[in-house]
């Protein structure tokens, strides 16, 4: 029974836009063990991408309502699913991704097991195609690196995308945290992740993230580029989040760097121009690379474009201005979806776990389930008067 229903819940995950294939081992069920008890991961098979009440989720659970609330801010708190509470309404849930979602959220619950099993699980889980297809996140050159000539759209620069925001918050990195924990990793700033909107009421909620203000933001851009760490939103224009990655630490970029050519792989609308007679050989920018894409050789640096990712760290320290950022021809950049929603609907197209079919279906459960909700809570109600 358990192994049932846990293999339920990974076929349920791997449904979702991120993803959750199966691995020879068994491993991704070890997590999930590790996560969910066998009653969270019933009630998390039973939530969808579409956001619903509590009465809606406990009557498709078939569950008493004060019981399904209980368990679904439990695992809320846990980070296991999602919950959306406008001002004075009623919170309603919905389906977490493994990746990007339910793991970012378990920075706190790590423990050497976790990392242990989820290092061995990284390799699978991303995939190269389905990546190249529809990333979840891009990179975005860091400020310094830009030169004034060079024409940057509102939603490829760092200081733009955060113009507009409100609120926000900055959490510790899982990446980071991980690699430390198994002693490895770097010393890069481990409070390296900005959130926005419901991703951050999160980490403040649970104490994970510190709400903080646009200026310490925008230091943190800089404090990233001294570090060198790459700078990566989600892939929409109005981005949920910000990364400062590093490839040793990022389960992204550590999982491209092993692949010959990176910059297929990146979301990226920049990569680097070497001007070879302007290079005095420093190694500077060797050093800042985090795809291997700069070597010294006789005293020159050499650029192979395949593993530039365009995040211009090498640009913003050159002291000759011999590497500069260009933008790829307009058939090598990529599309950045509007939003998250609609990101999420592209990477589960791409994925081709999603169709007009399935969608009509998932509605047209969700609206069935909350007309019967409905009807099961009026006839509790009266029968509760009767009692009285």
């Amino acid at each position: 029974m358990e192994n049932t229903v846990y293999h339920e819940l990974a076929n349920h995950l791997d449904r979702l836009p991120g993803g959750f294939p199966s691995t020879p081992d068994g491993v991704e069920l070890k997590i999930l063990r590790h996560l969910f008890t066998e009653l969270e991961a019933r009630l998390a098979c039973c939530l969808t991408l579409i956001p619903e009440t509590t009465p809606v989720v406990a009557y498709r659970c078939g569950l008493k309502e004060d019981l399904a609330g209980t368990m679904l801010e439990a695992m809320w708190h846990k980070g296991l699913i999602l919950k959306h509470a406008p001002k004075g309404k009623s919170p309603r849930y919905l389906a977490s991704q493994f990746v990007v979602g339910i793991w970012e959220f378990q920075v706190n619950r790590l423990d050497p097991e976790l990392v242990a099993d989820m290092a061995a699980y990284i390799p699978v889980l991303f995939d190269a195609d389905a990546w190249r297809r529809a990333p979840q996140m891009r990179t975005i050159p860091v400020n310094r690196s830009i030169d004034p000539k060079l024409p940057v759209l509102p939603h490829e620069g760092a200081a733009a995308l955060v113009r507009n925001k409100d609120h926000f918050v900055i959490s510790p990195c899982i990446c980071r945290k991980e690699q430390r924990m198994a002693g490895h990793g770097c010393d890069g700033p481990l409070e390296a992740c900005i959130s926005f909107g419901d991703a951050g009421s999160y980490f403040v909620k649970s104490g994970i993230g510190r709400p903080v203000d646009r200026q310490t933001v925008l230091d943190l851009f800089e404090r990233a580029d001294r570090a060198g760490l790459v700078l990566q939103p989600s892939n929409s224009r109005d981005p949920a989040w910000i990364c400062c990655c590093c490839g040793c630490c990022c389960g992204v970029l550590r999982t491209i760097k092993t692949y010959p050519k990176p910059a297929e792989l990146v979301a990226t609308p920049f990569v680097a121009r070497l001007r070879a007679g302007l290079c005095t050989g420093c190694g500077i920018c060797v050093g800042r690379c985090q795809m291997g894409a700069l070597t010294l050789n006789d005293k020159a640096v050499q650029l192979d474009p395949y593993r530039c990712i365009g995040c211009g760290l090498c640009v913003s320290t050159c002291p000759t201005g011999a590497l500069r950022l260009t933008r790829k021809s307009r058939s090598r950049q990529p599309r950045v979806p509007a939003n998250m929603a609609t990101a999420l609907l592209r990477t589960a197209w791409k994925r081709k776990k999603i169709g007009p079919l399935l969608v009509a279906a998932e509605i047209g459960k969700s609206q069935r389930d909350r007309y019967l909700s409905s009807r099961r809570s009026k006839r509790d109600a009266l029968e509760k008067d009767r009692c009285r």
